[in-house]
């Protein structure tokens, strides 16, 4: 029996409503500190000492002629087993960017985590959309398992993320709002909710890995799956467990993202023969991610959506020239199809002590690229363009810094990943 028009406007309601949010948030032990109004413990000569705050948080009001936050043992007690002894306050992660102007609008509060395991479970998972994994884990992959699968990998990564994000910016949906939702993590918060990219991604890079890989290497087939499932659905609610999206945000992700891989991973081969053997695949490449950029790069505001497309594009660009180059040259050539299907290796000191070699290496490379082209893009932005940078910060978020920055220091950062690192490995005898 299907639903008329006003049951799924109210299904959709439903599922968009912040209350949901909060209510799993509850369900996994996050609560909003509570705060006592500040003003009578300000005007006590003795709270000058405690700045009004202890540990973060603010002083509970005091009985006449006790000092602030001196509260009787027994009181103190009696809080803390209303908490339960694993409730603790913690500040929220912020942009760089724009941090000052959250505190200064009081934005998010801080809140009160009453089981540690669920916070550190769903922190990792929604670090697995952050650009930290970003840059260590497809490194790592390219470097130490399979190029081939990486570098196509890479592909799904950049159009997902790109699709995602400049659809972010034409529905324009806010992100649940708070209260009732408690902001546990504020990295991402300027940027508008509808889908959520992390979910994309989180759908996106796991059953990728699987499609690649399955049949290329020997694994059995239901822990592939297993471990795509659990990876897409640990990240998806860690996004609900920060405060960061709606279930209809997770939702929407998560079909976006399957919707995309029934697109693209088809043409995969396509794709990945263009960038290797064809002529002036570099040059088209370039031209083709600076018109992408300059499609999306219309916002009415800032946040860190122009910047994270930038440096999606930029990536993609350097990996897919890199790989034509790698082509010209005989750098990390694929390997013929009767050595198909692969075998995991034996895990041996030996295996792990060259992988950690190969890896600290090149990150230290890729480190290096990266504070290098900073150093440079930014002043020469400010500039070309007569922009003040006595600011860096309010600098970078002009569109004329912003996209030179990011679109330059990232494609290199590609370039040198798929390029330079394993040419430099293979000259170390690393390979």
């Amino acid at each position: 029996m299907g639903l008329d028009a006003g049951g799924w406007r109210r299904l959709l309601g439903y599922l968009q409503h912040p209350e949901q949010v909060a209510r799993f948030q509850r369900l996994c032990g996050v609560a909003a500190a509570a705060r006592p109004p500040s003003s009578p413990l300000l005007s006590n000569g003795d709270c000058r000492r405690h700045a009004g705050k202890r540990n973060g948080v603010a002083c509970e009001p005091a009985a006449p002629g006790q000092p602030c936050g001196d509260r009787p043992a027994q009181q103190q007690q009696q809080q803390e087993e209303e908490e339960g002894s694993a409730a603790w306050p913690r500040p929220q992660r912020r942009n760089s960017l724009n941090a000052a102007e959250e505190e200064e609008e009081g934005a998010g509060g801080q809140f009160v985590v009453r089981n540690r395991l669920l916070y550190y479970l769903f922190s990792l998972g929604t670090e697995l959309g952050n650009e930290l994994f970003y840059i260590t884990f497809f490194p790592f992959w390219l470097w130490n398992i399979d190029p081939y699968v990486g570098r196509r990998l890479i592909v799904i990564w950049v159009w997902v993320m790109y699709l995602g994000q400049c659809t972010k910016d034409i529905i324009r949906w806010p992100r649940p709002r708070s209260p009732p939702v408690v902001k546990v993590e504020l990295l991402y918060d300027s940027e508008y909710g509808m889908p959520s990219t992390h979910a994309m991604s989180g759908t996106a890079i796991p059953f990728s890995l699987f499609f690649l890989t399955f049949g290329r290497w020997q694994y059995p087939y239901a822990f592939g799956l297993l471990l795509a499932s659990s990876w897409c659905i640990l990240v998806c609610l860690s996004r609900l467990y920060m405060g960061m999206h709606s279930i209809l945000d997770i939702i929407a992700g998560v079909l976006y993202s399957i919707l995309i891989l029934i697109i693209f991973h088809p043409a995969l081969d396509l794709i990945d023969n263009f960038n290797l053997t064809y002529k002036y695949a570099p040059l088209f490449i370039i031209s083709l991610h600076l018109g992408m950029g300059l499609f999306s790069f219309t916002l009415d505001t800032w946040s860190t959506s122009r910047g994270d497309t930038a440096e999606i594009l930029g990536t993609g660009a350097g990996i897919a020239c890199a790989s034509h180059f790698n082509h010209m040259f005989g750098i990390l050539p694929d390997p013929p199809l009767d050595a198909l299907p692969f075998s995991p290796p034996a895990i041996t000191f030996n295996l792990i002590t060259r992988a950690f070699l190969r890896f600290a290496i090149g990150v230290v490379v890729l480190l290096l690229t990266r504070a290098v082209l900073k150093a440079c893009t930014i002043p020469l932005a400010c500039k070309i363009f007569r922009i003040p940078c006595t600011d860096i910060r309010q600098a970078r978020k002009r569109m004329e810094v912003e996209l030179p920055y990011r679109y330059m220091t990232y494609g290199m950062v590609g370039f040198v990943a798929l390029f330079l690192v394993p040419s430099l490995l293979n000259y170390l005898n690393l390979s």
